[in-house]
């Protein structure tokens, strides 16, 4: 039996007098390139050249710490995600990352875990080491927004991925939930379903409320009645699975109730499997005798049997949009950051049509 060799390296870290010594120009002149000084401007573009390929075949990379102490710029972008566990945070996250990688600018993550007291901690954590912009990743927590205004009170460039705080200085990115209630809806409709239950988002959570707004607005529009004892409303209680408790305590209350359903429409993806727990406890098929519809297209929608048909909040796009609205403001001057914000940015929502819903058979004729 060989004997394993433990290889231990003994490279060091590339300086810029390595750079200076293989490019034949000075420290100096290497510095003001390789640092992008204001006096780079007056070095010939053939010498910027020979000393960037120089550094580049070196493996020449600068020492961010010291480069930030001399500057008094931290290069960080924080990333305060309201729970992790929320599979609704990792696309967005993920699309943040990517952004970001190219660039100087570091993401510090941070998780709050659903708790109020923690994410002011984290917000004061992040103001004391300087963070040069701030992405906070929403869901129901209903946190104050005196704690974000504050942060951009001291000119830090600010969004909120996936909440509409409603505030004139914090800058957020959401679907257009109207549109996507509207748009559930309506593929219920198509599919011949008139007696259908609604499992609402807590009462205080504004996304609830539009969604809600849409749902009822294409109502008006088809010329249906919704019966009030089929709707339900999800409490505020902090979790990551407490919309799918919530889906599942609420969908056994419609069993119970004895009223006629043949769909339901869940405040989230999470309600909706919830709602599917519950009605195959009771016998009854999804969707051969109820169909279910969600929202978020979380990442499981379109693997579980049945795949959930959900409506897309385009979670990928809303993350990419957060960090280049940050990137763009770090550029930007003092002045230009303090101008009022009018409207969120409102991002198209898509119909996921799969297997939970299909069409109400009694309907046929009608």
């Amino acid at each position: 039996m060989g004997k394993t060799r433990t290889i231990v390296s003994n490279r060091r870290r590339v300086t810029l007098s390595d750079v200076a010594r293989a490019s034949g120009f000075s420290p100096s002149t290497v510095s003001l390139v390789l640092n992008k000084a204001p006096l780079s401007r007056y070095v010939a573009a053939k010498t910027k050249e020979k000393i960037t390929e120089t550094a580049a075949h070196l493996g020449y990379r600068p020492d961010v710490f010291a480069r930030s102490l001399r500057s008094k710029r931290s290069h960080t972008v924080g990333i305060l995600v309201i729970d992790l566990a929320d599979p609704f945070c990792t696309l967005i996250l993920q699309a943040i990352e990517r952004k970001l990688l190219p660039t100087p600018y570091l993401p510090i993550v941070m998780d709050a875990q659903n708790e109020p007291q923690q994410l002011e901690r984290y917000l004061e954590m992040m103001v004391e080491r300087r963070v040069e912009g701030l992405i906070t990743v929403a869901n129901w927590l209903l946190f104050d927004i005196t704690l974000i205004e504050d942060i951009d009170d001291r000119r830090i460039p600010t969004v909120v991925v996936g909440r509409d705080l409603e505030s004139p200085t914090v800058n957020s990115v959401l679907v257009d939930n109207e549109a996507g209630g509207y748009a559930a809806m309506q593929h219920l409709h198509e599919l011949g379903h008139r007696d259908i239950a609604f499992i609402r988002g807590p009462r205080e959570v504004g996304d609830s409320r539009i969604r809600w707004k849409g749902i009822r607005r294409f109502a008006r529009d088809a010329g249906m009645r919704l019966s009030p004892t089929l709707i339900r409303d999800l409490s505020n209680t902090m979790g990551s699975i407490s919309g799918f408790d919530g889906g599942l305590r609420l969908t056994k209350s419609l069993i119970e109730s004895g009223e006629r359903f043949t769909a339901i429409l869940a405040f989230d993806d999470l309600t909706a499997y919830g709602a599917i727990r519950a009605l195959s406890e009771a016998g009854r098929r999804v969707p051969e005798d109820c169909s279910v519809i969600g929202f978020d297209d979380i990442p499981v929608a379109a693997l579980s049997t049945p795949a959930l048909t959900t409506i897309q909040q385009p979670m990928g796009k809303m993350g990419e949009y957060a960090a280049e609205y940050i990137l763009k403001h770090l550029e930007q001057s003092e002045e230009e950051r303090a101008q009022p914000y009018s409207d969120p940015h409102l991002m198209p929502p898509v119909l996921m049509a799969r297997g939970s819903t299909a069409r109400n058979m009694k309907s046929r004729g009608k």
